[in-house]
């Protein structure tokens, strides 16, 4: 009865969506009063069921109940525990259902704690939210029922891919889940201010956690999807501009956009227009990954094959939403007033700089990701659209986007002086330069853009820092420390990308137990072959020791594990890391002689590119919480003045 339970939970959150989409709607209309009474309570009932259904879905995987088909196809009662309450969204109709739960939830919450937008406003953002939460439903109960049951009921389940079976998956999906709804929380708002015309400071308030909420966890998200298949595909690499990879950062470079834009919104009550096609632009990115993932149109690992008539409803979901959006953007946006002006050299014009730089990524990446699609579908030709186009394309663009970031903390808000401004980053221009200097100097057989990344890091880096000059600490906001560390972030990030690309060092070779390899000031011995045993796995194991220059012997031991359930082989890489950098050690396969292929790369300060993405994530995070601190605070001030007059 748990399927069934969950199914019904699940129907009677999908016909709440459309009671609350019903009365949004038909309240706005006829401006019922009680119409807008009662969309708040039915907001969060609907969030409850659908937390209701999923939370039964995952109790159905930990107990392996064999007679759901969903649990058959991904799950074993062999696998981990983990894997199995990850299993419950590392597939298809899962991750469906985990999407609308959050998004169902994220409209509770608002239905429940969000008190300073207009009453219109509050109630079409709702109504803008159970109308995309209703594709989804729709979606679920038509075409991926997650709930369905199998007969007869087989003797064990085929279990969950092997490259998915990994605490990655724990983490990376729904972090990019949450950055993906808090992004739709973010276009019901939009929706809701273009409809009521209410596009100012306070819409721009309240929208403006969302769209850093949704940030963070993208930001999160990308950067632990990175590190995952960085060591578990076993190839060397943090990011190979793979169609999936891109889906998620689309969404990203529109959402850092959005961010800098609503917090002009907020604070300044300018960039009104720019808002609003963000919010719609950031949505459109997060539906496109969205079908790009579980449409079937793309091969790869992190993507869910599925059949095409789930393709094409996804597809009819993202015209809708998509084209809806596009038209009341253009019906309404001659309807928002102007907002305050300002000078080019300000920071509203850094801001607006920085939007632009961002949408031209954002655009190039675009192209680049569905233009061998598009021509396939086409002609049948296929093309491929790798690193090379990406690299060169947005490279440049992005080293000058980091530029324009570092300068904007520096410039006043409406008006500045362009000379004074030269005067507060001359000190990080001296160091950028002495940086490059040097790079120059003393290294050979950089790529230009490496040996730029890594001066224009060098300058960020104390330009990152330039907001606390001659402040008081103590009194500095926590959202500007917040932006602080995220700006250093991105700086610690580019380090390890530069040097990761220009310092890397790599053999393969065939060895037999008892040969020494030698890498850098790296020294291996491969020690033995030694099969072992895993929960669900069996493996054949290296044992090396490693040993860098004079220091202490580390054992390593890289895997190939063999899933009999799947009849799938994987490569566990060995790593070792050091503050300087990261040994990188794959086993391959063996042959006739005894011989074993050992691939061994040494990437110089690579752990950078994840340290530098936590710390862009921490410095967003306490930015949220200094924003909501000072909200709060200021709430507290007026209802005390109120209550005193």
């Amino acid at each position: 009865m748990i399927a069934e339970t969950g199914l019904i939970a699940l129907w009677l959150a999908a016909s709440l969506a459309l009671l609350q989409f019903a009365l949004g709607a038909i309240g706005l209309r006829a401006e019922r009063e009680d119409y807008f009474a009662a969309i708040r309570p039915v907001a969060v009932a609907q969030g409850l069921f659908v937390t209701l259904s999923f939370l039964l879905l995952i109790w159905l995987f930990l107990r392996s109940d064999l007679s759901v088909r969903l649990v058959v196809m991904n799950s074993a009662s062999v696998k981990p525990l983990l894997y199995k309450f990850a299993g419950t969204w590392g597939n298809h109709e899962g991750s469906m259902l985990l999407w609308v739960t959050v998004m169902g939830l994220a409209g509770a919450f608002i239905a429940m704690f969000e008190r300073s937008l207009k009453r219109e406003t509050l109630v079409a953002t709702l109504a803008a939210q159970a109308f995309i939460s209703l594709g989804f439903y729709a979606f679920l109960l038509i075409s991926s029922n997650p709930f369905e049951r199998m007969f007869p009921i087989p003797a064990e389940g085929q279990g969950l891919n092997p490259l998915l079976q990994d605490p990655g998956l724990a983490f990376h999906p729904p972090t990019l889940y949450f950055g993906y709804v808090g992004l739709s929380v973010a276009f019901s708002f939009a929706v809701g201010a273009m409809i009521t015309r209410d596009v100012g400071a306070a819409f721009a308030k309240a929208m403006r956690p969302w769209v850093l909420g949704a940030w963070i966890f993208l930001t999160l998200g990308i950067t632990a999807g990175s590190y995952w298949a960085y060591y578990e595909l076993g190839w060397g690499g943090w990011w190979f501009w793979d169609p999936v990879e891109n889906a998620s950062l689309m969404p990203w470079l529109a959402a850092t956009a959005l961010l800098h834009s609503v917090t002009v919104l907020a604070t300044r009550d300018g960039l009104r227009a720019w808002t609003l096609m963000l919010a719609v632009v950031a949505f459109s990115m997060s539906m496109i990954g969205t079908f790009l993932v579980r449409s079937g149109i793309l091969t790869s690992v992190h993507a869910f094959a599925v059949d095409p008539e789930r393709g094409s409803f996804i597809l009819a979901l993202l015209a809708i939403y998509i084209g809806g959006a596009m038209a009341l953007f253009a019906l309404r946006v001659g309807t928002v007033k102007e907002g305050s002006r300002f000078e080019l050299v300000s920071r509203e014009g850094a801001l607006v700089a920085n939007n632009l730089l961002l949408s031209v990524i954002l655009a190039l990446v675009f192209i680049g990701t569905l233009y061998p699609l598009l021509v396939e579908a086409v002609t049948g030709e296929k093309l491929s659209v790798g690193p090379p186009y990406f690299n060169l394309a947005t490279g440049p663009l992005a080293l000058l986007l980091v530029v324009v970031m570092a300068a904007g903390p520096l410039l006043r808000w409406r008006r500045d002086n362009p000379k004074t401004l030269l005067n507060r980053i001359s000190i990080p221009i001296l160091v950028a330069a002495a940086a490059l200097f040097a790079l120059a100097l003393f290294t050979t057989g950089m790529s230009v853009l490496a040996l730029l990344g890594l001066a224009v890091a060098a300058g960020v880096a104390v330009a990152s820092f330039a907001p606390l000059w001659k402040r008081n600490l103590r009194r500095t906001p926590l959202h500007t420390y917040g932006m602080i560390i995220a700006h250093f972030g991105i700086a610690v990030a580019l380090v390890g990308m530069a040097s990761d690309s220009s310092f890397t060092e790599e053999r393969l070779v065939a060895a037999k137990p008892g040969d020494e390899i030698t890498i850098n000031q790296w020294k291996l011995k491969f020690e033995a072959i030694e099969p072992v045993a895993g929960p669900n796995w069996t493996a054949l194991e290296g044992r090396m020791t490693a040993q860098y220059g004079d220091g202490v012997l580390h054992e390593i031991k890289p895997q190939n594990r063999m899933f009999p359930a799947a009849q799938t082989q994987t490569s566990e890489a060995a790593l070792l890391t050091r503050w300087n950098g990261q040994l990188y050690v794959v086993l391959g396969d063996g042959d006739s002689d005894g011989r074993w292929q050992i691939r061994v790369w040494w990437k110089p300060f690579v752990t950078l590119i994840w340290f530098g993405g936590i710390l862009v994530a921490l410095g967003g995070l306490l930015a949220m919480i200094g924003r909501l601190r000072r909200g709060y605070k200021q709430r507290k001030q007026r209802e005390l003045v109120e209550a005193m007059l």
